[in-house]
């Protein structure tokens, strides 16, 4: 093996280990992105470093803090562009800086326009080689919520659902649990971890009366408040009483519902419905992941409840198409995930 292909073959292993990092502290960190960072020393020991809770240091910090003396002449990767400003933590680049590093490897380049290269121009014109883009695709994916968040300043929507294999998510009585199986259940409570708040529509409160909370999930690393609940938006208004309280209520614009949720560092957006928020969700093209749990079962008629209320496509040249980013199994159920054919940002 040559040495440049040596040198790309253990740079995609450890930017490898640092998304792995970084998945450990995926709902401790945001509204900051959840970044994972790995010092590679001279003698190739390895010291991993994650992002902590705000406040607290940064992934590239905690590995350099890892390795101590040995982080001099070594490298350093990291899948987020290095913080190149004084926020409730110190610059990164300069903790990079004056621990010796000889050489960094970024996965992206991170969009806030506080940083959008700024750390990289720094290091290099601290002598320091910079190579950008190793393994960016799995980190682009890992980080999409908070690209878009930077971006456009809006949450990244997941819209999720859970139907029959013949689209049906209740049946014409109302009732609809469980129709998918326990671990469905779960990784939909990890998915409600991962998300800075949840919104379903006022029809569901008065008709579920749900909590919405996070109670099949544990994450891997736990935030101090010993709680990964979101918070909890309503389209319309709540009943007294509702399990669901306290909440915020929200009405009008959808667009402008998610510039409100944006302003207020909402990152991730995970709509769970009705029928009627998911439709307009859909038809208003503002949803980023659709998340589907299909169970084994059929209702075997036309009369149950189906995932989308609203007027649909009216002709076949109308369909809705999109791409499958991943089908999985989880328990006796598919968790199917949808991303739009075409994606902002």
């Amino acid at each position: 093996m040559s040495r440049p292909t040596e040198t790309a073959a253990v740079d995609r292993e450890c930017m490898t280990r640092a998304i792995a990092a970084a998945t450990q502290v995926r709902c401790i960190t945001s509204p900051n992105p959840w970044v994972g960072a790995v010092l590679r020393a001279e003698d190739g020991t390895m010291f991993e470093g994650a992002t902590l809770e705000p406040g607290k240091s940064h992934a590239e910090v905690v590995a350099l803090d890892a390795a101590g003396d040995a982080a001099r002449g070594g490298t350093l990767y990291v899948t987020l562009e290095p913080c190149s400003h004084q926020g409730r933590t110190g610059p990164c680049v300069d903790a990079i800086i004056d621990a010796g590093v000889r050489r960094v490897v970024v996965g992206v380049v991170d969009p806030d326009e506080r940083v959008s290269g700024r750390g990289i121009e720094l290091l290099r014109k601290a002598g320091i080689e910079v190579e950008v883009g190793v393994q960016e695709e799995q980190v682009r994916n890992q980080l999409a919520p908070y690209l878009k968040h930077r971006r456009t300043g809006r949450p990244w929507v997941v819209l999720k659902l859970a139907a029959t294999l013949d689209g049906g998510t209740a049946a014409p009585n109302g009732t609809s649990k469980w129709i998918t199986s326990p671990p469905a259940r779960a990784d939909g409570h990890r998915l409600r971890a991962e998300s800075d708040a949840i919104l379903i529509g006022a029809g569901t409160v008065r008709r579920d009366d749900p909590s919405l909370t996070v109670r099949d999930y544990r994450p891997p690393v736990m935030p101090s408040s010993g709680s990964v609940d979101p918070m909890r938006v309503v389209l319309g208004s709540v009943p007294e009483g509702a399990k669901v309280e306290p909440c915020l209520e929200m009405r009008g614009d959808l667009g402008k519902v998610l510039d409100e949720l944006g302003a207020e560092g909402v990152v991730q957006l995970l709509v769970e419905g009705g029928a009627g928020v998911a439709g307009e969700f859909h038809r208003s093209g503002l949803v980023d992941r659709y998340v589907v749990y299909v169970a084994p079962a059929v209702f075997g008629g036309s009369d149950a409840n189906g995932l989308f209320g609203g007027a649909g496509a009216w002709d076949i040249s109308e369909l809705w198409r999109g791409r499958f980013t991943s089908v999985e199994r989880i328990g006796e159920d598919l968790r199917i995930e949808l991303a739009p054919l075409t994606e902002e940002g």
